[in-house]
């Protein structure tokens, strides 16, 4: 093992809540049915492929870049409510300061991306920061966290993942990875199933029991 990659919403930032709520809103306002959606769905996937669907599915007159941007920009004014996820900067401490690399891969855009990294200081932690905008397959493709890789330097089959979506535990496999489902009761009910490992929180996770993964 010598890196470790961390999904950010659901993993790093508890901001599942948020999401649904200005997609609802924003879907709404658009002529949208959201009783219609189930987020869950989407979770992991990219604004360009969720926003598409919904353009299609309910023949919103604004064009998809038009509601990516009014969504990402509600989301970063949302910020303020939007909490870390409980002991996880401990963890990428304790990581960091046991010598591994870390990386950051989020299917959220650029900007969201660099809010939340300068909001919480991130980059006293991550070497390597990947936003859904800089790949070109969404999750469940395992390109974004391939990418990551090459960038940290680091073979594939010595990166452990950490996903709280279904789509993201299928991305970290189809990429040859180990992976650790975070059951974060606020991202739905995800199928974790095909993770090495399920946890529910970082308190009760240790560096002994990742390293442990790949034995």
């Amino acid at each position: 093992m010598k890196g470790v990659i961390f999904d950010m919403d659901g993993v790093i930032i508890d901001s599942e809540p948020i999401h649904i709520k200005l997609e609802k809103e924003l879907l709404i306002e658009s002529g949208g049915d959201y009783s219609k959606v189930k987020h869950e769905d989407f979770m992991g996937t990219t604004d360009a492929h969720m926003w598409g669907t919904f353009k299609k599915q309910f023949n919103i007159e604004l064009s998809v870049e038009e509601l990516i941007n009014i969504k990402r920009e509600r989301f970063i004014e949302s910020l303020d409510q939007i909490p870390l996820v409980d002991g996880v900067l401990e963890l990428m401490e304790a990581l960091k300061n046991t010598g591994y690399k870390l990386g950051l891969a989020s299917s959220n855009n650029q900007k969201a991306v660099e809010a939340v990294k300068n909001k919480f200081g991130l980059d006293k932690y991550i070497d390597v920061f990947m936003n859904g905008e800089a790949v070109t397959k969404g999750k469940p493709h395992p390109e974004i966290f391939l990418t990551t890789a090459e960038k940290l330097g680091v073979n594939p089959e010595d990166c452990v993942v950490i996903e709280d979506s279904r789509n993201g535990v299928l991305a970290a496999k189809a990429a040859g990875m180990k992976c650790i489902g975070f059951k974060n009761a606020n991202s739905g009910d995800q199928d974790l199933s095909e993770a090495d490992l399920i946890v529910s929180s970082y308190k009760k996770l240790t560096i002994e029991d990742i390293q442990n993964l790949f034995k």
